[in-house]
């Protein structure tokens, strides 16, 4: 192992920022300290889209609390799935995504600041920043207007993809087959109906789930072409309760990916708070978001995290490599102009919803936008020591006046009482040196 002192190390530390800052408009450093990830909320839905031309790899997380018995999953889908085109992904994937990509809290420590001038310091700071079906069934099915288009068990999903004529029809044959299913679901699904969508159904396989092993369901992934770009969100409202929470993981070989029927804005970032964050960062974090979302009018995505997958800057997990990359749907990295894996780009999108505030799908688009954003707080610790020279008085004064703005931005923010945010501050003491004590001593 090697080590290295501590100003040697700060001193690598501002080489660094100097090169990043001279390489790229949008360089940051600093010290990882914690991060704010999906475990923040208690109904975060997650979900994968690797996307590049009219090419979709899909993977839906299961949050499914309860029974597999009752599990049933109801997925509009563009086009009639084979089961070569539908696979069980890994749940560590995911993580492995949502711990890359979550916001995170940072941190600076301020030097002595009477071994150098403290503006010197300020490059610390952050830049702006089964089977076929009896002839009984089929007729059944030809009633109801539901034509079975493929069946096919994978893992521990039976599935079957499904046309429908019209959203009552497809109601009544998916309860008469088993599917739990809540009340009022053909009004939701006459749309998609409508649009000639199909209808991608799974259920577990008691058998083949008692065979894997595992704890909990899987994720699902699908491949597919379409020219729609859209993830269906309206169904999951039914049996919601309240606001749900989406996080999705857009990866696309161009740049950013936005919303097109909904305003896609930045989460706050980029701002100084007060120390005690470092222990408080899960509220901090919720409370923001909820403030800003209310700021918002309830009817917009958040960006989190918008990043080359190439890098990370500071990191809260290492980017994922070209394996991992492949398991979260990732298709173009073995094409024979794209044999490195530095042209993923990740959008990571923070949806907050409900049936008012929410009427349509996600659509989106993929555009050319390669700025480098993340979802990123800072906190700077003050030297605490007492010094006596010119300088260190006012250092002093201006990391006083700098605690009193982290307060008013903390309290901005999260709508937190300033009284009680200050209460909790511990604010550096100084005193203000006569002018005279240089020439007349103490």
């Amino acid at each position: 192992m090697i080590r290295f002192s501590r100003s040697l190390t700060l001193l690598f530390l501002v080489f660094l920022c100097l090169l990043f800052s001279m390489n790229s408009a949008f360089a940051f450093c600093g010290f990882y300290v914690a991060k704010a990830d999906s475990n923040l909320y208690n109904q975060a839905s997650q979900v994968i889209i690797a996307r590049d031309g009219k090419r979709t790899v899909l993977t839906m997380a299961n949050d499914y609390q309860g029974s597999v018995n009752d599990f049933a999953m109801v997925v509009p889908v563009p086009v009639v799935l084979t089961e070569e085109q539908v696979k069980v992904g890994e749940p560590a994937i995911i993580e492995r995504l949502d711990a890359f990509s979550a916001p995170r809290l940072v941190e600076y420590f301020d030097e002595d600041p009477c071994d150098r001038s403290y503006l010197e310091d300020e490059v610390f700071r952050t830049p702006a920043a089964p089977q076929a079906a009896s002839e009984m069934k089929e007729s059944r099915d030809n009633a109801l207007g539901v034509t079975v288009e493929e069946e096919f068990t994978v893992g521990e999903y039976d599935i079957v993809i499904l046309s429908a004529k019209e959203s009552n029809g497809l109601e009544v044959w998916l309860r008469e087959n088993g599917y739990e299913i809540p009340n009022g679901a053909s009004e939701i699904l006459q749309p998609y109906i409508q649009q000639n969508l199909k209808f991608f159904v799974a259920k577990v396989n008691l058998t083949e789930y008692e065979n894997t092993g595992f704890k909990s369901l899987r994720p699902l992934m699908m491949a597919y072409e379409s020219p729609k770009f859209m993830l269906p969100i309206r169904l999951g409202m039914l049996n919601a309760q309240g606001e749900q929470d989406l996080i999705v993981y857009l990866l696309s070989p161009k740049g950013q990916v936005e919303l097109t029927n909904y305003r896609t804005v930045k989460v706050p970032s980029n701002v100084e708070i007060p120390e005690f964050i470092q222990q408080e960062f899960a509220p901090f974090y919720k409370a923001m978001f909820a403030k800003s979302y209310e700021q918002n009018g309830k009817k917009v995505a958040f960006i989190e995290y918008a990043w080359n997958m190439a890098n990370c800057d500071p990191c809260s997990a290492q980017p994922l490599n070209q394996e991992e990359l492949e398991k979260a749907g990732v298709f173009w990295l073995n094409n024979g102009r794209n044999r490195q894996f530095n042209n993923v780009f990740i959008t990571r999108l923070h949806v907050r919803y409900d049936r008012d505030h929410f009427p349509e799908d996600l659509k989106f688009q993929e555009t050319a936008n390669n700025q480098l954003f993340q979802g990123r707080y800072i906190i700077r610790h003050p030297f605490r020591e007492k010094r006596d020279c010119e300088a260190a008085q006012t250092y002093y004064q201006s990391v006083r006046e700098r605690q009193d703005k982290e307060a008013i931005t903390l309290s901005r923010l999260t709508g937190w009482n300033l009284y009680d945010i200050r209460k909790k501050i511990n604010f550096v003491e100084f005193k203000n040196v006569p002018w005279w004590r240089r020439i007349f001593g103490s």
